[in-house]
């Protein structure tokens, strides 16, 4: 072999270990910002935020082990990233000051309803005890996610109000009894200046029926009735009143009612920090109220039913509301949104509402059966309830 063409080889086995190399340093270097781009996420998925969280409920109350189960479903969903510090109402503020520390940042995070609020502007009664239009809590749930009621729910609380908080409703609570009373209701006149317990847009119902309405938190509500402060009062279901302590104080249940024949929890956060959050942790936020509608309805069933057994043991007369009562109730409605409709926003809520029962239930009610067709089932399979 020649000079030349020996150098010739030498020179093509440099270049091409000189581009072996380069190729190694790419890759390397590729892999390398590769490797930095995937391990930045995970130093953030590392951090945890722990918020402070505080019901608007006894921490003996039902309502206040579905606040804990909300947390509980939100820890585990982020794997620990997101943590809600659970506490019960009064362990930072009282109940009723459970909104104004939420926006203020004193709390992160809150649980409760939006009757509670509504002394801030009426129509925030409307996201948590709407009118008895002959829909039910489920259907309530899919105008506010469906219909367009979250959309007005936003402009209620950031345009309206101004309020520095973000929220969710959820879990369709079954109707509420009309309450606890030291005798039987057989008529409306029997509301004539009743000392009368209920929170929302119901107090302007039982004013209109005649009845002296005072608004306490779930906890307040026994000690009143037991000093004669209170003849009669309402909260929301066997659970919660047994736990409370009704049955101590009144023998007398009334069952049935058209006052807040609906319900759902608001669970609600401080807006600049859910903001801050990473996008899946919003979602964990609002996926797991969902989640929680579900499973807390469930086992609530099972409670209610357990619980109104034990109250019947108590020696309590438990008796369902009369027709006569349900009608002065609806005539008491009518009068409330009358008068209250006056206010724009009231009204732009109610139209939508109204909008979204009378389109949904038509299906409904031509294809569900009615509340008597399915006692009728009842009592072919196991007798009087």
């Amino acid at each position: 072999m020649s000079v030349k063409s020996e150098q010739s080889k030498t020179t093509s086995s440099k270049t091409t270990s000189s581009k072996i190399t380069s190729r190694r340093k790419f890759m390397l270097a590729a892999g390398a910002a590769g490797a930095a781009t995937v391990a930045m996420p995970q130093v953030s998925r590392a951090q945890t935020v722990t918020w402070k969280y505080q019901s608007t409920w006894p921490s003996k109350d039902i309502f206040h082990e579905d606040a804990v189960d909300y947390a509980k479903k939100v820890n585990e969903m982020s794997g620990g990233r997101l943590k809600l510090d659970v506490l019960a109402a009064g362990a930072v503020v009282p109940a009723f000051q459970m909104q104004d520390a939420v926006q203020s940042g004193i709390l992160d995070a809150g649980h409760g309803v939006c009757a509670y609020w509504y002394g801030k502007h009426k129509a925030y009664s409307l996201f948590g005890t709407p009118p008895s239009f002959g829909w039910d809590a489920h259907s309530f749930l899919g105008w506010f996610y469906h219909g367009g009621g979250e959309a007005l729910y936003k402009e209620l609380v950031n345009d309206t109000l101004k309020l520095n908080l973000t929220g969710f409703l959820y879990f369709p609570m079954p109707t509420q009894p009309l309450g606890w009373f030291k005798k039987e209701v057989k008529t409306a006149d029997d509301f004539k200046n009743v000392k009368y317990r209920t929170v929302g847009l119901s107090a302007d119902v039982f004013k209109e029926m005649g009845a002296a309405v005072t608004i306490l938190a779930g906890g307040e509500i026994v000690p009143a009735m037991d000093r004669g402060l209170l003849d009669a009062a309402e909260f929301n279901n066997p659970s919660s009143d047994i736990i409370l302590g009704f049955p101590d104080v009144s023998k007398y249940y009334m069952v049935g009612s058209h006052h807040q024949q609906m319900e759902a929890f608001e669970v609600i956060f401080n807006k600049a920090k859910y903001e801050a959050l990473p996008a899946e942790l919003k979602s964990i936020l609002r996926y797991a109220a969902m989640a929680a509608s579900s499973d807390q309805l469930w086992y609530s069933y099972d409670r209610y039913a357990k619980d109104l057994e034990a109250i019947k043991k108590r020696g309590v007369n438990v008796v369902k509301t009369p027709n006569a009562v349900l009608e002065a109730q609806l005539s008491a409605w009518d009068k409330v949104l009358a008068a209250q409709s006056q206010e724009p926003f009231f009204k732009k809520v109610i139209d939508s509402q109204k909008e979204w029962v009378k389109r949904t239930s038509a299906y409904l009610q031509l294809n569900n059966l009615d509340s008597a067709a399915l006692q009728n089932a009842y009592k072919h399979f196991f007798g009087t309830a």
